[in-house]
């Protein structure tokens, strides 16, 4: 049996069955890990020791019939830019290499109060600003699907981690895409959860500015949606030093099965196999006794344009640090961002956070008329890798293309990357979103999806 392959789910049941060890399902991970990382470059501080032993220790709990938390015996991997005591929060950069954290962070101390088995920090871009994972303090991340393609950023090495069969379950952040778009980009998973449900903080970097704190989230990504939602309840446990935690609605409340499907929004330019696919995801929904109906959902454009604001506005801050760095690709795609959009003052950040209240209840009211909305991920199949930094115009098309992964944030709903299969070597997906705190409708209607159409599986390399 290759443990490597198995579920989240598999393995939990498995362990508790007691068909195999979580010490036996761990060592198989870091043994793959040894086998494929080299080709990938996924995951870039190991901790095979302490995995072990956390790994023996769950296997006496489940001798002696104690307790065991909500992912007891699961591998995971944690991304490098957040807080886990005794490692270097470095986010993909050199001048943070010293930046050792000295307690966990929620997200962190929630995959070990729930006895997940942390085997790894993955990588990300420099200041995890980019769709694309390379920096010079770690290096590049491959996608294990196709190494012609991105692995998708800034959770590169969360989802290269995950299609090639490294951990089932790996955490990342998203503040335009960071989830969403690797998940996509190497055939997986990824949900963004609400903003609040998860609790994050830093105490390594402090608190985020506006944009940051009012956009950022973290959450799983994983080959099944089943393992998805067990990964998002542990994170989610509470943890007060995170001022916008919201303890949230339980899952599973009465819903109308009512979806809207918009393959062009904003009149995208969405490739036509996408479209298909959005199809095929309402046809399944329709036999499942859905109504869907096919609308023109509300603007991204304005969101995309708030995101795009307070992100640099944000960004600003670091650009000293980023001059510094001396990473061309990171300097590159921030001098692009400054030229799109200007030079941020207050008044436009003032502006920009009164429009995010109008475009909430905008979003709101339509998420209530149709309890889901499934759309393109990315208007494009996945990118070829470091496309973005190839020239001026590359890198507005692939603006355009991911208005979607911008928009979201700003409005702070939950949105669950599906993949739909792998053609050619050649990943693709839809995306769903519902309204605040509902993640419980993506992911029924993702589980639906998915066990119709495609679930992935460890494919490569």
């Amino acid at each position: 049996m290759f443990l490597w392959k198995l579920t989240a789910t598999e393995i939990i049941d498995g362990i508790k069955a007691r068909k195999f060890s979580a010490y036996e399902v761990t060592k198989a991970h870091l043994d793959r890990l040894e086998s494929v990382n080299p080709m990938i470059n996924a995951v870039v501080h190991e901790m095979p020791e302490k995995a072990l032993q956390k790994a023996r220790e769950i296997d006496r709990k489940v001798y002696k019939n104690e307790d065991i938390g909500l992912l007891a015996g699961v591998p995971v991997t944690v991304k490098v830019n957040i807080d886990q005591k005794n490692f270097a929060t470095t986010n993909g950069v050199t001048i943070n290499q010293k930046a050792i954290a000295k307690e966990d962070s929620p997200v962190v101390r929630n995959l070990k109060k729930a006895d997940a088995i942390i085997i790894g920090r993955t990588n990300t871009p420099s200041f995890s600003l980019r769709w694309f994972t390379n920096n010079l303090l770690h290096g590049h991340t491959k996608n294990p699907v196709n190494q012609k393609l991105t692995p998708g950023g800034s959770s590169g090495g969360a989802s290269a981690s995950v299609a090639a069969g490294i951990c089932p379950i790996a955490h990342g952040t998203d503040i335009a895409g960071s989830i969403r778009y690797p998940a996509y980009a190497c055939g997986v998973h990824g949900i963004r959860p609400s903003f609040g449900r998860v609790p994050t903080y830093n105490a390594t970097t402090g608190d985020r500015f506006l944009g940051g704190q009012l956009m950022a989230v973290s959450g799983p990504l994983a080959r099944s949606i089943d393992d998805l939602k067990i990964a998002l309840q542990a994170f989610s446990e509470e943890d007060l030093r995170d001022p916008w935690y919201t303890k949230a609605q339980k899952f599973e409340k009465p819903f109308y099965r009512k979806a809207a499907i918009s393959p062009f929004p904003d009149s995208m330019n969405t490739d036509k196999k996408i479209v298909s696919e959005i199809h095929k995801a309402k046809e399944i929904l329709e036999e499942n006794g859905w109504l869907v109906e096919e609308v023109e959902c509300p603007s991204f454009c304005e969101l995309a344009n708030i995101n795009l604001r307070l992100w640099m506005a944000e960004s600003s801050t670091i650009k000293d640090f980023l001059y510094k760095e001396k990473d061309e690709d990171a300097i590159f795609v921030y001098e692009h961002m400054v030229k799109k959009c200007g030079n941020i003052g207050l008044d436009e950040i003032m502006t920009c956070i009164k429009n995010r209240a109008s475009q909430i209840r905008k979003w709101s009211a339509f998420l209530n008329t149709y309890s889901l909305l499934i759309c393109p991920t990315s208007a494009r199949l996945p990118f070829l890798d470091q496309e973005d930094v190839k020239g001026s115009n590359e890198f507005e098309d692939i603006l355009e293309a991911q208005l979607t992964q911008l928009g979201l944030p700003v409005i702070g709903f939950p949105g669950l990357a599906l993949a739909t299969g792998v053609d050619n070597m050649m990943p693709c997906g839809i995306q769903l979103i519902s309204n605040k705190f509902r993640e419980d409708i993506i992911l029924e209607a993702g589980r639906i999806v998915e066990g119709a159409l495609y679930r992935p599986s460890v494919l490569a390399p």
